[in-house]
């Protein structure tokens, strides 16, 4: 038996599941190692720790620039 195709809502959220590294937080916010830190450190970007390894969820990346555009905009 074959499992079914994946629906838009699975793709959802396996995306909504993934992890990103602080490189990849780096790449996609365009900024240094140490102000990515600082986001984690003040809790304005939410993280896991697996081991040794800090992970983002993309969704708590999707979520803090959410946030930072509705500031911007009040």
């Amino acid at each position: 038996m074959t499992p079914p195709p994946p629906t838009a809502l699975h793709m959802e959220a396996v995306a909504a599941l993934e992890l990103l590294t602080v490189p990849q937080v780096m790449a996609r916010l365009q900024l240094g190692r140490s102000a990515v830190y600082d986001l984690l450190r003040s809790g304005q970007l939410a993280s896991i720790t697996l081991g040794r390894a800090r992970r983002i969820p993309s969704h708590a990346l999707t979520d803090f620039i959410h946030t930072r555009l509705e500031q911007e905009a009040a």
